[in-house]
C-alpha cells in the first residue's frame, strides 16, 4: 500500500489582539523556533521578510535534524477590515505553509495555519518521511499537533503583548 498524505492540514485559534500585532509575530521567520516545535532555527537571506524573500530552516524530530529552504509566496498584511495572508513554499517537499489573519469586529484576530500540497509532495520527501520520520500517518499526526502548539504559542505571545 502506498504511503499517502493529507493534502490539507489546518487549525484555527482566536486571539485577543489586533491583526496587525499578530501579523508582526507570524511574519517574524527568525522567531518561528519559539512557536513551532519542529523548527530549531530560521534565518532570512538579507534579513528582511517580504514577498519573494528566501530563508533557511533547521528542523527537528527528536534527535534527528534536517535543513530546508523556503520562499515567501504570499505577503498581504491585514487591515482593520480585510484579512491578511503570509505564506511560504518549502523547496525540498513543495508544501506551502500559510497563516491567514482575519480581524474580527471586536478587535480580535482569527488566525488559521495551513499546510497545503498544491503540487503534491516530492518523491524524495515521501521516501524520507517513510524511512526516517516514521511514515506519513504518524508524521502527519505530529504536524497536526505542531500546528496546534504553534497557534497556542503565538496566541500566548500576542495576548501577553496586547
Amino acid at each position: 500500500m502506498a504511503d499517502t498524505y493529507e493534502k490539507l492540514l489546518e487549525d484555527t485559534i482566536e486571539i485577543s489582539a489586533p491583526a496587525e500585532q499578530v501579523w508582526s509575530l507570524v511574519t517574524d521567520i527568525p522567531a518561528m523556533a519559539k512557536w513551532s516545535p519542529q523548527v530549531v532555527k530560521s534565518s532570512v537571506k538579507g534579513g528582511v521578510v517580504k514577498q519573494g524573500a528566501t530563508f533557511s530552516n533547521l528542523n527537528k524530530q527528536g534527535l534527528k535534524r534536517w535543513p530546508t529552504g523556503g520562499k515567501v509566496v504570499r505577503f498581504q498584511p491585514p487591515t482593520a477590515t480585510t484579512p491578511g495572508e503570509f505564506a511560504f513554499r518549502i523547496r525540498e517537499n513543495r508544501t506551502v505553509w500559510s497563516f491567514e489573519l482575519e480581524p474580527t469586529a471586536d478587535g480580535r484576530t482569527r488566525l488559521t495555519e495551513r499546510r497545503e500540497t498544491p503540487e503534491g509532495i516530492s518523491g524524495v520527501s515521501m521516501l524520507l518521511t517513510k524511512v526516517v520520520l516514521g511514515g506519513q500517518k504518524p508524521f502527519t499526526a505530529e504536524l497536526r499537533r505542531g500546528i496546534r502548539q504553534t497557534l497556542e504559542r503565538i496566541k500566548a505571545e500576542a495576548e501577553a503583548g496586547a
